[in-house]
């Protein structure tokens, strides 16, 4: 897990991210913030009442002279933080809106990151998915091309390193989505120095089942193989015969895949959080994440039972996904 975090930590170092943390109060954030600036990893920049942070600072004993404090209520640039929103919400809000909406840390940090004055944001330790996702599909968007993101985990464990998608976001997929998925988890695992080989999950392996959620996994392998022909994708796959090479040999011998697959596209929400919450707990892998992926500007949510460390890893995967 340290190697993992220390190619990225390389990565960023030297590229002076700033990172938006709007729980600015919250124990576990102010410790993370601390750490990633007195380490000179990034720039945390802290959402809220600079008194009363600097005051919860000191009562953990932390240094945070290092991290950036903007106070929404004293914002200079804040009538254009409020033009922009309007503009970029297309007539769904008004000024009069936008001056309340604004008060929302959420929606305050991640108008930063779209205005590039941020790099990415993390939030979610003391707010829900929805809390955090919500103003990032509203105002940052998905990029040309994509029409829903999606959350990976990435699966750590000693020099093993896997992807798993979608854990967090998408509760029924289609085909489409699940080609979607595919193609930016793959993406999402280049990130981590994994080269994809991609499988598409389901309880059947190459036509041995017939059903509905057999077919729309295998239609989602032929959308997927069509957007990005060079891309290494089979399914639908049992696990065994992706993971396998000896089942692989025997259920599936023409794949390209050999049994050798890293990133595992399942078939719907609850099978992926089922999955990956297995291997994390009976397999002793660490799940990194969930990583949000198909934005314009990355945002990332954390886990409300989230550590420091937790939060620690997360900023420095958001400010490795702006580079």
């Amino acid at each position: 897990m340290s190697d993992l975090f220390d190619t990225l930590t390389d990565k960023i170092k030297s590229k002076g991210k700033r990172i938006v943390f709007p729980e600015s109060t919250d124990d576990r954030i102010l410790t993370a913030a601390s750490r990633l600036a007195n380490n000179g990893v990034m720039v945390p920049v802290l959402i809220g009442n600079a008194e009363r942070i600097k005051e919860k600072a000191g009562e953990l004993g932390l240094d945070i002279s290092s991290t950036e404090i903007i106070d929404p209520d004293k914002y200079e640039f804040m009538d254009e933080m409020i033009r922009s929103f309007v503009e970029r919400r297309k007539g769904k809000a008004t000024e009069e809106d936008a001056k309340t909406i604004l008060k929302d840390e959420n929606y305050f940090g991640t108008m930063l990151v779209y205005m590039e004055n941020a790099d990415g944001l993390v939030s979610g330790a003391a707010h829900s998915t929805a809390d955090t996702v919500r103003p990032a599909l509203q105002i940052i968007k998905t990029k040309p091309g994509i029409q829903k993101t999606s959350g990976v985990f990435i699966m750590v464990r000693d020099d093993e390193k896997y992807v798993f998608a979608d854990c967090a976001i998408n509760m029924s997929p289609d085909s489409n989505d699940l080609a979607e998925i595919a193609i930016t988890s793959a993406e999402t695992a280049r990130l981590f120095d994994v080269e994809p080989k991609v499988a598409m999950l389901s309880f059947s392996t190459k036509g041995s089942a017939k059903s509905p959620e057999t077919e729309k996994v295998s239609e989602a392998v032929q959308i997927a193989k069509e957007k990005n022909p060079d891309l290494v994708l089979d399914g639908e796959f049992q696990f065994d015969a992706a993971f396998v090479p000896s089942v692989a040999e025997k259920k599936a011998p023409d794949s390209p895949l050999k049994g050798e697959a890293n990133t595992f596209i399942f078939p719907s929400l609850e099978a992926g959080n089922i999955g990956y919450k297995i291997a994390q707990r009976l397999g002793g892998f660490d799940a990194v994440g969930p990583v949000l992926q198909g934005l314009n500007q990355p945002v990332n949510d954390l886990s409300r039972g989230c550590s420091p460390d937790d939060v620690y890893k997360l900023a420095i995967i958001t400010a490795a996904q702006s580079v």
